[in-house]
């Protein structure tokens, strides 16, 4: 994770804004390592009870979407190895020189240790989505996007993320995106993979809500894709949050960012009616964790929520 600061968008309210990172942060800490980025050490220590599982690094971030410009991880030769792609802000929308140098700084250091790539291709950790067995899901709407990688096709893009990711089949959704995001439509906002066979998305059954058209495409799209062995994905709908604004501006509230940890499952949830039965739900797709909601309400004032705060670091074996 990498934690708001003076020289952050938080930079209006840094103390509110501090509240869901250090709850999303204490909850993973509670049973595994936490790698935390921050500008001051000691200041960012004191915010934690408990600071037993948290490594504190200080290096300068533009931002704090680090799910957008850390690591994505593969095995080689059972080892782990880092990908460090090019992180361009989304396209060019936001400064993003500081933040696109943090892999690489952390290797160089030494606090991240394993093999490292710089890969010189715009791609955000949150506009892929894996199921961990030789399927990756991803938006064609962010991918394709001239913002990104201009001189590439659909076919070269899609052969390159093969051989780079090790994976053998693309999932291309061409519907679907939420009012506020920046990303250009990141699948992590949308569609997720609970586990091979199943498909958590994002649903709309309210005709008057601007996204019921996009998400009732992105819906029937889901229901032609089929898994690695030729079957239909059991697809579980996932409520759109009530409207939630700031300013004027509708904000991307979205209950398919969560995140899942060795042991838990850390779910977004934005003081909504929905909250509640949103919870129990994910509560019975993920029986052997336990799900911990966090209240979310000011990440996607920024336009992000709770898994794009956040990277996951694979252990160093296979």
């Amino acid at each position: 994770m990498a934690f708001p600061h003076a020289g952050t968008d938080w930079a209006d309210d840094l103390k509110g804004a501090l509240t869901p990172f250090v709850r999303i942060a204490s909850s993973i800490a509670y049973n595994e390592p936490l790698l935390l980025i921050c500008d001051d050490a000691d200041k960012t220590r004191d915010l934690f009870c408990e600071t037993r599982n948290i490594t504190f690094v200080e290096l300068p971030t533009n931002d704090t979407w680090a799910r957008d410009f850390g690591p994505i991880t593969i095995y080689e030769n059972g080892v782990r190895k880092f990908l460090d792609f090019t992180f361009n802000g989304w396209g060019n929308k936001f400064q993003s020189d500081l933040d696109n140098a943090v892999t690489q700084q952390l290797v160089q250091k030494g606090i991240l240790f394993g093999g490292y790539e710089k890969v010189d291709f715009v791609l955000e950790g949150g506009s892929i989505e894996s199921d961990g067995n030789g399927t990756l899901m991803t938006t064609s709407r962010c991918l394709l996007n001239p913002n990104r990688n201009p001189e590439w096709t659909k076919e070269d893009i899609e052969d390159f993320l093969k051989e780079k990711l090790c994976i053998e089949r693309i999932l291309w959704l061409d519907h679907g995106e939420l009012e506020g995001d920046d990303t250009d439509a990141h699948i992590d906002t949308l569609a997720r993979f609970v586990d091979e066979k199943t498909i958590a998305y994002v649903a709309c059954d309210d005709p008057e809500d601007s996204h019921y058209e996009e998400l009732k495409k992105m819906e029937t799209q889901l229901q032609s894709f089929t898994t690695s062995a030729g079957e239909p994905y059991r697809l579980v709908p996932l409520p759109l949050p009530s409207p939630k604004y700031k300013d004027g501006r509708r904000l991307p509230a979205t209950y398919a960012n969560f995140l899942i940890t060795n042991h838990a499952l850390l779910l977004p949830i934005y003081r909504d009616e929905k909250d509640k039965a949103v919870t129990d739900l994910f509560r019975s797709l993920f029986p052997t964790r336990e799900v911990i909601p966090i209240d979310c309400s000011k990440l996607i004032e920024q336009g992000g929520s709770l898994h794009c705060v956040t990277m996951q670091i694979p252990a160093y074996y296979e």
